[in-house]
């Protein structure tokens, strides 16, 4: 039997588990999306978003990218945030970063890896500037969990700092930001105490004026 066989003989498995504990679950599940939470995280195989909230399919809009990034100039993921704010109208964003990220690691390390050097530009900027912090800790996986949580951090900053969140606000749409860390080691999902939800919360260099007739 090939890979992708295994894979096809797995969904079916639990195609069935699914319906022997829900019959209607799959019927229910294509007829509506009403997500109250849009997840922005990492691809890393290891961090199953809905598996560490307890949600199931339909509840949690989620996007992922190496390292949790959000970028101005990336249309995918501004995209995503865009639909999950005007359209499905949630109510949370959850940057939810991980401890022990690899496109963090990477961002602190010196090699080559290629196209994925300019992604992860933003975060070794991020070290960079907070280095003489990083460099007071105890080792290097202290110094990457760090900056993994500076990281999502900074990531609230820009989903935030987006007209499309901004808008939002000046609607009067209830839409919150929050910043969270997941342990790959116990399993813990983390609150790092960084919710916005106001225009009034980010600094006024940041705050854009409600578009104009």
């Amino acid at each position: 039997m090939g890979d992708l066989d295994r894979l096809f003989e797995n969904n079916v498995r639990w195609a069935e588990s699914i319906k022997e504990r829900d019959p209607h679950f799959f019927e229910t599940l294509a007829r509506q999306q009403v997500p109250k939470y849009l997840w922005i995280g990492c691809s890393d195989a290891r961090v199953p978003a809905n598996e560490i909230v307890g949600l199931l399919p339909g509840e949690l809009f989620v996007h992922r990218n190496v390292a949790n990034v959000v970028l101005h100039t990336d249309l995918n993921c501004l995209s995503v945030i865009q639909y999950a704010v005007d359209v499905l109208k949630v109510r949370h964003i959850l940057v939810s970063g991980h401890y022990g990220c690899g496109g963090v690691r990477a961002s602190m390390q010196d090699a080559q890896l290629g196209l994925i050097d300019g992604w992860l530009r933003s975060i070794r900027d991020l070290c960079y500037e907070h280095r003489s912090h990083l460099a007071g800790l105890a080792d290097e996986e202290a110094r990457v969990d760090q900056l993994c949580e500076l990281n999502v951090i900074q990531q609230v900053a820009n989903v935030c700092h987006t007209s499309i969140v901004q808008n939002a606000w000046h609607r009067g749409q209830p839409l919150s930001v929050h910043g969270c860390i997941y342990g790959l080691k116990d399993g813990r999902w983390k609150n790092l105490g960084v919710t916005v939800g106001s225009l009034e919360q980010i600094p006024e260099q940041y705050r854009l004026r409600p578009p104009g007739p």
